[in-house]
């Protein structure tokens, strides 16, 4: 199916309902239908192949436009996505609810709930996502003429309402800050003797505002710098979606050379982010020799990023229009000697892992969701392909030069934590092997595209990344005062997340690390935030009377 195919069945449907078909550029389909009818038009494309990614919501008041919401959706077969656009007046920002069809849009509606004061009628969970328990009501932070460094007094007394517990189970709580977690979150698990009947999660304890920060703040060139700290992991990741993004909305050239090298970041990346996964689920299930020796192998990689970038992390190295940073002839070579190492010892882990029994009894079977709720919650990356779910962005929706770079997607039958074990493994043999097709190929010539004088307003650019946790997606709509007028940031971990709980559900308690481990979730990216240390050289230890008065004032 091609987008124009689709948009006669659509037209053909929806008739009077759908306006302002735009392929505003190849491989993208932009359409405007009656907010009435949103729900049958996501019932549609879901039927006809397509998968659902995240929303964006809009505050277009000062257009006179009222607010909108765009759900987006890809048809990864057919590798070309669909915005749905949508709008409602300023005075009612109502919504019909798609959750109910499709669940992986729960989220995103809870989200602008809170964010931009939507109501989404039919919505099966209409409860606080992102803002704090004590944000006031009627406050909105997404909504233009709130600013950005509002901080709202504190209230006492204000809790997160849990969901009701099955009956004859007992809550077990674990977090905001617990031991198998390395970032905040909360999960109330419920519980029946050992076995879990149910979850309730809260999350997004570190939310900064990146979006409204960089609609207010920052500049289209600064923002690569910030995008890539969204996440400790996936610097390259966000950095070149948002600039690719940028440079479809802007229709801006990006030289062959550039798109190269940030293939070669790309798949740094997934080296060691997978092997630092490693590392870590094996300390979850308590088998710290493959971590020791995951993190020994990851290390000469991080060692290789600091000689290409200068750092072992937040390479900086992408920018609007390419790259800052050239791969000279001795570089290239020492990338083939660590990847002929990283090869070798990869293979050794390999190996043991495959063998090891008491690594097959703590993962194979455990966290098992079945293909058709793995859809329907729109998982990605290894936790989609570890349940037979085909979708790589890199080969479905090719960008930068993976269009000329050959590999497998490595996918498994079984549904479970020992699936993920699986395909991230041979996913580490796929990225050698992407790289040294990217030196052998990569052409002569310039990194950075002449800039453009300005970057023409209200342009919609959609971004699509394979991350090492999934796919990652970045929506830009151009703005007037040289920074988007509306950036939307959607993290792996968002969707994966929201599969947890199935996950979770009829599994051992003393599997609940194992399983949320199993996704790799990165809360920060998901929360869109980062902890900022403004460090005087002094060591000291505060208590929570110290640490209260700080948050209080803003200041954490």
């Amino acid at each position: 199916m091609t987008q124009e195919t689709l948009l006669c069945t659509l037209q053909a449907e929806f008739g009077a309902a759908l306006a302002g078909p735009d392929p505003a550029a190849p491989k993208r389909l932009l359409v405007d239908i009656d907010r009435a009818r949103l729900p049958e038009i996501a019932r549609r494309l879901i039927a006809e192949g397509g998968r659902y990614q995240v929303g964006v919501g809009t505050d277009d008041r000062a257009r006179g436009a009222g607010f909108g919401i765009i759900h987006l959706f890809a048809f990864d077969r057919d590798g070309f996505a669909v915005a749905v656009c949508s709008s409602a007046p300023a005075e009612a920002p109502e919504f019909p609810s798609i959750t109910p069809d499709i669940p992986a849009a729960g989220w995103t509606e809870r989200e602008y709930r809170d964010l931009l004061g939507f109501r989404f009628p039919g919505h099966p969970k209409p409860k606080k996502l992102i803002l704090a328990d004590d944000w006031p009501d009627g406050i909105y932070p997404l909504r233009k003429d709130v600013p950005y460094n509002l901080v709202p007094p504190s209230a006492e007394d204000v809790a997160y309402e849990l969901d009701e517990a099955p009956p004859g189970t007992t809550t077990v709580p674990v977090g905001p800050f617990h031991t198998s977690l390395h970032e905040p979150a909360h999960f109330a698990v419920y519980v029946d003797g050992e076995t879990i009947k149910g979850c309730d999660y809260r999350g997004f304890m570190t939310h900064r505002g990146i979006e409204k920060l960089c609609q207010t703040q920052v500049s289209y060139n600064e923002i690569p710098f910030v995008a890539e700290r969204i996440c400790g992991i996936c610097g390259s990741v966000h950095a070149t979606a948002y600039a690719q993004a940028v440079e479809e909305a802007a229709g801006l050239p990006v030289p062959r050379r550039a798109e190269f090298i940030r293939v070669l970041m790309l798949e740094l990346e997934r080296i060691h982010s997978h092997l630092l996964w490693l590392g870590v689920a094996g300390h979850l299930i308590g088998f710290d020799t493959i971590f020791m020796h995951a993190w020994r192998v990851r290390e000469p990689v991080m060692w290789l990023s600091e000689r290409i970038t200068g750092n072992r992390k937040t390479y900086g190295m992408v920018v609007l229009g390419g790259v800052r940073r050239d791969i000279s002839p001795e570089t290239a070579a020492d990338i083939r000697s660590v990847l002929k190492t990283v090869e070798t010892e990869v293979l050794g882990l390999k190996a043991a892992v495959l063998k090891d029994s008491s690594i097959h009894k703590r993962t194979k079977g455990v966290g098992h969701m079945p293909k058709a709720e793995a859809v329907l919650w729109g998982l990605l990356g290894p936790v989609a392909r570890a349940r037979g779910i085909d979708i790589d962005a890199r080969r479905d929706h090719p960008y930068a030069a993976y269009d000329e770079l050959a590999f497998d997607v490595p996918t498994a039958d079984s549904c479970d934590v020992w699936g993920t074990v699986l395909v991230r493994l041979l996913e580490v043999f796929e990225s050698v092997k992407i790289m040294r097709q990217a030196l052998d190929k990569m052409p002569a010539g310039p990194i950075l595209a002449e800039p453009l004088e300005a970057l023409p307003a209200y342009r919609h650019g959609l971004s699509m990344v394979e991350a090492p946790r999934g796919e990652s997606v970045h929506y830009v709509i151009t703005g007037e005062e040289n920074r988007p007028e509306r950036w939307r940031v959607r993290a792996p971990t968002y969707n994966n997340l929201q599969g947890v709980p199935r996950m979770l559900l009829d599994n051992q308690f003393a599997d609940f690390p194992i399983i949320v481990g199993s996704i790799d979730p990165c809360f920060s990216c998901t929360d869109r935030a980062v902890v900022v240390e403004q460090g005087t050289g002094r060591r000291r230890v505060l208590g929570r009377p110290e640490l209260t008065a700080l948050s209080r004032a803003g200041r954490m």
